[in-house]
């Protein structure tokens, strides 16, 4: 059984996404890291990368194969987690704390609520 943060949002690509005052920290979810399996390189958008909700925005290499990630809301990117460039592991082992992607100043702070919650997210792993 996946662990699924009650206080995260989620979309169906499986990005989970925490809104701290209008700026979303990004990641993926324990059952995608588990899925996928061991990672082995992230390649992480630039600091100020514009994106809009569902486009591609960033890559996560496994033993399996490559994989987009898709950004869950609309605006520009202002962190990126270094730690997992040089650590990709972090991604497998603390996929909702270290392991996250990157931080978006949403450009439109409805998209956030649009998204998944955590129950709603559960039952599309079914």
């Amino acid at each position: 059984m996946s662990n699924i943060p009650k206080e995260l949002r989620y979309t169906k690509t499986h990005e989970w996404a925490k809104n701290e005052n209008g700026k979303i920290r990004v990641g993926i979810t324990d059952h995608a890291q588990h899925e996928i399996t061991d990672v082995v390189h992230v390649e992480l958008p630039q600091v100020g990368k514009k994106s809009e909700k569902g486009s591609p925005i960033a890559v996560v290499e496994s033993v399996k194969a490559a994989f987009d990630i898709y950004s869950p809301v609309s605006g520009t990117v202002i962190e990126i987690n270094s730690k997992i460039a040089d650590n990709p592991e972090l991604v497998n082992s603390s996929p909702y704390s270290d392991g996250f992607f990157f931080i978006i100043e949403a450009s439109n702070k409805s998209e956030f609520d649009t998204l998944l919650s955590a129950d709603e997210y559960q039952k599309t792993l079914k």
